[in-house]
């Protein structure tokens, strides 16, 4: 099979011919379709996260060794099944949940992958989609998406379900209250289109790239700033009547994440998703003396993946914009990704 690997840390991604896996047990072997390039992959090129003050954590210490394949938005169709593996057919096709923990441990059995301490992240921590086929550990990460675009269902294994999740972690607000989504990309863009499924409360878009704030006005967005400008940080603290109830950050950098948490009124609930990285120095009697709740998001469960796919098929979440590619433009698309150059999502799929 046709494998998309990183073999130096940021260097261009190499096309390496490997044997098709087999295989055993509860297994699962997917032939992919499409899949979806995400921001996170760019860390995962780089090698590391920024951690702030010269420390980073980097991908090998996580336990990925080279040559490595990324991709974790990930639609195809079952080719192959361990003797174990019940419930899912061969020609079966469905959007693969990534976020798979080591299966072992006592967060994995109560069927909560994401806390694990040892996971097994499909394209982060195994190999992921950026190859012709991916082994699924399980059945249960296969999730039907009949009627759905693969080009779209691809971006709910990650985009769409890290915006799903971050918002569900807000408080119940009103159509009153201001919830204020930092950055536009495809996260944040997502974002949008997923809130009206889930609250009546005015969404407000800041981001720095006028392209992106249009994009996220026709999503559907009530209002969008650039939040680099004082005055119109000064306007949506007026408008507001004292700061947002929530703010969810998915860029993650210093500057964004003082600005989401300066915004905030007071009792408000600040919600850090993106991993730009660094680190921020605060005031700590501001938290206090604020109210404010400040937590992180990182994706989502496979429950609330099946809960957002089952809200697409109902019609109750409007698409994303899409751009297919085929895969031998992996390394343009991550270059234009970090360029900042698209707008909306790029998923990749063999040529027909």
């Amino acid at each position: 099979m046709r494998s998309y690997q990183i073999v130096a840390w940021g260097e261009p991604l190499a096309v390496n011919e490997l044997p098709t896996p087999t295989v055993s047990g509860e297994e699962v072997l997917v032939r992919t379709s499409v899949c979806g390039v995400c921001h996170s992959d760019l860390h995962i090129w780089d090698g590391y996260y920024d951690l702030g003050g010269g420390r980073r954590a980097t991908i090998e210490d996580r336990g990925v060794t080279l040559p490595f394949t990324m991709g974790h938005e990930i639609v195809g169709e079952v080719v192959a099944v361990g003797p174990d593996a019940k419930g899912v057919q061969v020609g079966q096709r469905g959007v693969i949940y990534p976020w798979i923990g080591c299966r072992s441990c006592e967060a994995c059995e109560r069927g909560d992958d994401l806390m694990c301490l040892t996971p097994r992240y499909l394209g982060t921590r195994a190999d992921g989609g950026y190859a012709d086929h991916v082994v699924v550990p399980h059945p249960r990460y296969v999730v039907d998406f009949d009627g759905i675009p693969e080009e779209l269902a691809c971006t709910y294994a990650c985009a769409g379900l890290t915006a799903y999740s971050a918002m569900k972690k807000l408080p119940e607000l009103t159509p009153a209250d201001t919830v204020l989504f930092i950055g536009a990309g495809g996260v944040g863009l997502s974002a949008v289109h997923i809130a009206p499924a889930l609250t009546d409360a005015r969404i407000v878009v800041a981001d720095i790239d006028p392209v992106k704030r249009q994009a996220a006005l026709d999503a559907g967005a009530t209002h969008a700033i650039d939040n680099g400008d004082e005055e119109q940080r000064r306007a949506l603290m007026e408008s507001t009547k004292g700061g947002v109830a929530a703010a969810i950050d998915f860029v993650g950098a210093p500057a964004t994440t003082k600005f989401g948490m300066d915004v905030l009124r007071k009792g408000g609930v600040h919600v850090i998703v993106g991993l730009y990285g660094s680190e921020l120095p605060m005031s700590l009697p501001l938290f206090p003396f604020k109210l404010m709740t400040v937590r992180g998001s990182f994706t989502g469960s496979l429950e609330e993946m099946r809960e957002l796919i089952a809200l697409a098929k109902a019609g109750r979440i409007p698409p994303i914009p899409v751009e297919k590619l085929p895969f031998t433009e992996i390394n343009n698309t991550l270059q234009n990704l970090r360029d900042g150059h698209i707008v909306g999502r790029v998923v990749l799929g063999h040529a027909s």
